[in-house]
C-alpha cells in the first residue's frame, strides 16, 4: 500500500499554493494556502496548509489573528517568533495598503467615508481609543489624530486638546471617532454627554462638526446620521 505525499513539495504542482498564486493570483487562494505561503512549512507531522487552517480556526480568521500579540500567537504549537513575526507583518501591510487607497481620495463626504479611513485600526481593538479627522472646509482630509486611549468619561475628554489640535492643523471641520471593544457601536448616555460637551466648545472657536462615529466590530453609528449631530 503506497502512502499519500504529506509534504507540500510531493504535491502535484497544479495543488501547491504557491504554484497556483503564480498561475492563477493571489485572489484565487483560500484563506489557508495564504497563510501556508507565509508560514513556508508546517510542524513535525502537518503541512504548512494544515497549520495554517488551524491557525485559521483557532483564532477565527485573520482579524482575529490580527488581533492577537506575537507571544499569545506563539502560544500555538507550531508557530515560533519567526512565523508569528512573518503572519503579523503580511497583516499590517493589507492595512496600510487599504488605508493608503482609502486616503486617495483624501474627501471625507459621508460617515462610511470617516469609518472606512479607521476601520481596519479600530474595530478589533481591546480597549478604547478616541480619534479626530480634521478636515478642510471642503472636507478635504488634513489629518487623523488619536487624542485619547482607555476608558472613555466626560471627566477624562479634554476639549481643550481636540480645539489645540484643530487650530493647530487650521481646521475648518472635524469627525468624532472611537470604538467600543464590545463590539456593539450603540452610543452609550456618556457618550452622548461627551458629543454634546464637544459640540459646544467646538461651536464657541468656529469649528464645525460633521459627526461622532462609534466604531463596533463590523458595523459603525453615525450621531450624523441618526439626526443627533
Amino acid at each position: 500500500m503506497s502512502e499519500y505525499p504529506s509534504r507540500i513539495k510531493d504535491w502535484p504542482e497544479e495543488e501547491r499554493p504557491r504554484e497556483r498564486l503564480i498561475k492563477w493570483g493571489a485572489d484565487k487562494l483560500t484563506d489557508a494556502e495564504l497563510l501556508a505561503i507565509l508560514l513556508r512549512s508546517g510542524g513535525v507531522e502537518d503541512t504548512a496548509i494544515d497549520l495554517a487552517r488551524h491557525v485559521l480556526q483557532r483564532f477565527d480568521g485573520f482579524r482575529g489573528i490580527d488581533s492577537k500579540s506575537i507571544a499569545e500567537l506563539c502560544e500555538l504549537n507550531g508557530i515560533g517568533p519567526a512565523k508569528a513575526t512573518q503572519i503579523k507583518a503580511a497583516l499590517e501591510v493589507g492595512k496600510r495598503v487599504f488605508i493608503a487607497k482609502s486616503k486617495e481620495k483624501r474627501t471625507v463626504e459621508s460617515s462610511h467615508d470617516a469609518y472606512t479611513l479607521v476601520a481596519p485600526y479600530m474595530r478589533d481593538l481591546n480597549r478604547e481609543v478616541f480619534k479626530v479627522l480634521l478636515l478642510t472646509s471642503r472636507n478635504k482630509l488634513i489629518a487623523e489624530k488619536t487624542v485619547f486611549e482607555g476608558s472613555l468619561t466626560e471627566s477624562l475628554v479634554n476639549p481643550r486638546e481636540i480645539i489645540k489640535e484643530a487650530l493647530n492643523e487650521a481646521a475648518a471641520s472635524i469627525v468624532f471617532i472611537h470604538n467600543h471593544p464590545s463590539g456593539n457601536p450603540h452610543p452609550s448616555n456618556e457618550d452622548k454627554k461627551i458629543t454634546s460637551l464637544l459640540l459646544n466648545a467646538c461651536n464657541v472657536v468656529g469649528i464645525n462638526v460633521l459627526d461622532h462615529i462609534i466604531v463596533g466590530r463590523d458595523n459603525y453609528f453615525s450621531f450624523a446620521d441618526h439626526g443627533l449631530i
